[in-house]
């Protein structure tokens, strides 16, 4: 088990398995120097019984000893230093390129894996489970391994030193290794709720924290409150339980030891009176019954990190296996721009969303997409763009099937501004600069002209250099809306998806922003979910989507000469605009 354990540490750590190696072996030979001192003890001895016995002790002893003990001080600190630089350095290291790779597999993951996976899970792995590998993993391969390997050479030297007491402190160890195997047993019954309970508590508190707003604006705050505290209360459950596990069998770990220093006790006095055994080897013997186990009783007091720790490796085994829309992919450069969806099907988990859609939409030209809340307009759209594989039928760009390409080679052809906009803890000019990080202050600065935020944004206190809160907060909708058009029109790609892009926007910017995405999308391929009329009836085609079924298709004129839901569609908002309050 714990060999096992060791071999996993070192196969997740990567590309820094020999850092963490040599800080092992650089542990290993200081505790050969913290040996060396039974040595200097037994001259010692050797010239204090000399002169109890009426001789004369040799004036080298004092130096032998000393020469002895400072070899084990400057040898030990050299090594311990070794080690702790490799250890923490390699810890660090491979905690810090694991959190990068993960970071990678997320940006490659279909969209469904987030919808799946709670928040909190994640953060809990890249924060306080990769957090808890580097501070402990290194730690433990030096303490638990360390100490049994401590603890047999001492075995060893005693075995052959004296064969009896040798025996006795073998067989010591063997009954800890005993034991220790069942403190393994322990941890793999409870760390994997205590883990589970951390994420639930993570997930807790951020659900709460962002849903502040909600729970106030409804009174939920003493039944929001709840959640989280049954949270914390599972969180102190879960680890007591834990700690209480293992208290027990460390108190069953640590007696062995106990016991086994009580019968060297007995057993070298018995032979020095036997005659078997000289006084100076009697009192090395019980000097050294206090230092042989010394390190390994270490080891019992990490095994519950040692359980901990295994548990993390399997939480992040978890997280590593990620599925990745890249498995076959390939950086392709597409030869057109034509978008194809071929009798496609999609669904989330049992219910099915979109069913046998077909649909062409020509380099060039644009498609708005209608249709009743839940129809599948997003759905289709991020389809198209591969945040998700299709269940049935196949999605082609330039002829090509989106499967075929890479994540960043079919996303550098789309420019996608989202209904619900999310914006980064940072400046506005580089959220801006999202689109294209290289982009130039003059560049950035004529996006967002075209993008009607300009104004704005020189109005804030350091301008383009102001920082926003965490996903805007300290923006209106309407001006997070514009920022994330302008970050499109710095893209410049050659598809964009627009979904529900002007819904925040205020009616008086409105006229302006249509005439900017108007010439932004000229000679690109567009697609565009809305409602307002403004907004679709100049596209090249509609279509109306309706329980995930294209039910009409069309111009603007075209399916206003034939009765539908999109003429319905188009009265119902005529109405609504003219709508006005009475006196």
């Amino acid at each position: 088990m714990m060999i096992k354990l060791f071999q996993r540490l070192l196969d997740f750590s990567g590309t820094q398995k020999s850092r963490l190696i040599r800080s092992f072996i650089a542990y290993l030979i200081s505790s050969f120097f913290e040996m060396i001192p039974i040595m200097a003890i037994l001259t010692v001895l050797s010239g204090i019984l000399m002169q109890i016995s009426g001789g004369q002790m040799p004036g080298r002893t004092i130096w032998i000893s000393l020469g002895i003990m400072l070899v084990s001080i400057v040898g030990r600190i050299i090594f311990i230093n070794l080690s702790s630089n490799a250890r923490t350095l390699g810890s660090f290291a491979f905690g810090s390129e694991k959190r990068m790779e993960i970071g990678e597999k997320l940006k490659k993951a279909p969209m469904g894996y987030f919808n799946k996976n709670r928040l909190g899970d994640i953060t809990a792995a890249v924060t306080t489970t990769l957090g808890d590998l580097e501070q402990q993993s290194v730690t433990i391969m030096e303490n638990v391994a360390g100490g049994f390997i401590h603890a047999i050479v001492i075995g060893v030297w005693l075995l052959i030193y004296e064969w009896r007491i040798g025996l006795i402190s073998l067989a010591g160890l063997a009954i800890a290794l005993i034991v220790y195997s069942f403190i393994g047993k322990v941890g793999k019954k409870y760390a994997p709720r205590r883990q589970a309970a951390q994420a639930d508590l993570v997930t807790a508190v951020l659900e709460y924290v962002q849903g502040m707003g909600v729970v106030k604006a409804f009174g939920l705050a003493e039944r929001s409150g709840k959640v989280v505290d049954a949270a914390i209360e599972e969180s102190r459950e879960a680890n007591i339980l834990l700690e209480k596990a293992f208290s027990k069998m460390t108190a069953l770990y640590q007696s062995v030891f106990k016991f086994a220093r009580a019968a060297f006790l007995v057993v070298a006095p018995y032979l020095l009176i036997c005659g078997s055994i000289t006084p100076e080897k009697c009192l090395l013997l019980l000097v050294s019954s206090f230092m042989i186990y010394s390190a390994v009783e270490v080891a019992g007091s990490m095994s519950g990190v040692a359980r901990a720790v295994e548990a993390s490796l399997d939480r992040l085994d978890g997280i590593m296996d990620i599925p990745s829309l890249d498995e076959n992919g390939q950086d392709i450069t597409p030869k057109n721009y034509d978008i194809e969806i071929k009798d496609v099907s999609f669904g989330y988990d049992e219910k099915e969303i979109l069913h046998h859609i077909n649909l062409s939409v020509t380099q060039g030209t644009s498609c708005a997409i209608v249709g009743p809340s839940g129809s599948g307009k997003t759905t289709l759209c991020h389809l198209i763009a591969r945040f998700w594989d299709v269940d049935d039928g196949q999605i082609l760009l330039g002829g090509r099937n989106v499967r075929e390409y890479t994540s960043d080679s079919l996303l550098r052809n789309f420019a996608i501004v989202f209904q619900n906009v999310y914006l980064f803890e940072d400046t506005i000019a580089n959220n801006i600069r999202f689109g294209r990080p290289d982009a130039t202050e003059k560049e950035m600065i004529m996006a967002a002209k075209k993008a009607c935020c300009h104004d704005f944004i020189m109005a804030l206190p350091k301008g383009y250099q102001t920082k926003i809160g965490e996903g805007g907060s300290s923006l209106s909708g309407g001006e997070k809306q514009r920022i994330s058009i302008a970050r499109a029109i710095l893209k410049d790609a050659p598809i964009i998806i627009l979904d529900e892009a002007t819904a925040s926007v205020d009616p008086e910017n409105e006229q302006e922003l249509q005439k900017a995405i108007a010439e932004l999308t000229k000679d690109k391929t567009i697609l565009m979910i809305a409602h307002r009329l403004s907004t679709v009836r100049e596209a090249d085609q509609i279509i109306v989507l309706q329980e995930g079924r294209i039910v009409q298709r069309g111009t603007h004129k075209e399916l206003m000469e034939n009765e539908g839901l999109y003429k319905r569609f188009v009265g119902m908002r005529s109405r609504a605009i003219g709508w006005a309050l009475r006196k």
